[in-house]
């Protein structure tokens, strides 16, 4: 996401050397989507960069590859499993959490799959899991067996709250494309761990995606004053203004509970002038 092309030179500098993207992103977020690792595993020397321009607090939730959640469906994939976590070592203690995004077609008849699959990971990581089979969330049984699996093994179950975008017709174009592309899942709120990671999508209107994370400030004010530490990432079909979005959610957060830290300051997108 730190490479997304409307923040150049806008809110990030443009133009910077690949090796200073992610740094000048690390001012406006403590946190980071691993989408990319989705599509390919990185060569080992790509996430050293991400170490060296990242403080050790930094938090990586990092998805893992799609050839061993969508293509081998999480059997028969320790080769790539190994090469994947081999890559991530240089990140230490960033990596916050790696992302088991299973594909819609992995529903309650696939959880003993994921509950081997669980049992072989390493302690060394957590794990979140981000499901999107509608029967997890329509049937309480599903949903029970599904919180079972990670419990068993202390893992968190990552909500993509996509509400929001599909309360009304979508009015760009941007919004249009995510209407065939994201899960239209109801809402789910419980936290498992005491390091819940929430997705929130809202719209390309400022106005209605501010309305629409109102449920989640709430949730997350409630989720620190239990001592839990939650991720939040905010996105909009086009993200255009997703950094200062996510700035903007954690005001409201800090404006119900004031001891929470503040976000750095954002470096300038333009160098200073004498006039």
């Amino acid at each position: 996401m730190w490479t997304h092309a409307p923040w150049q030179g806008r809110l990030l500098p443009h133009p910077l050397p690949p090796g200073e993207r992610l740094r000048s992103y690390a001012t406006w977020c403590n946190a980071v989507e691993g989408n990319t690792t989705f599509y390919a595993t990185p060569a080992r020397s790509t996430v050293e960069s991400w170490a060296r321009q990242t403080a050790p607090g930094f938090r990586f939730v990092v998805k893992l590859p799609r050839s061993i959640t969508h293509e081998r469906r999480l059997t028969g994939a320790e080769e790539e499993l190994r090469a994947f976590l081999a890559a991530m070592e240089p990140l230490g203690p960033r990596v916050h959490a790696l992302w088991v995004q299973l594909p819609g077609s992995f529903g309650p008849g696939d959880l003993g799959a994921l509950a081997a699959f669980l049992r072989r990971l390493p302690a060394s990581h957590r794990y979140a899991v981000e499901v999107r089979h509608r029967a997890f969330f329509d049937d309480e049984r599903s949903a029970g067996f599904l919180e079972r699996v990670l419990a068993g093994v202390g893992a968190e179950w990552i909500p993509f709250d996509t509400t929001a975008l599909f309360r009304s017709p979508p009015t760009s174009d941007a919004e249009r494309e995510a209407w065939t592309k994201k899960p239209r899942v109801p809402r789910r709120s419980p936290a498992l761990t005491d390091r819940p990671i929430v997705r929130y999508l809202g719209r390309d209107d400022t106005r209605r995606t501010v309305e629409g994370w109102q449920h989640w400030v709430g949730t997350v004010t409630t989720w620190l004053r239990e001592g839990r530490s939650p991720t939040v990432f905010i996105h909009t079909p086009d993200n255009a203004d997703a950094l200062t979005l996510a700035r903007r959610f954690h005001d409201d957060v800090r404006a119900r509970l004031p001891e929470v830290e503040p976000l750095p300051e954002p470096a300038p997108a333009e160098p200073p002038t004498l006039f």
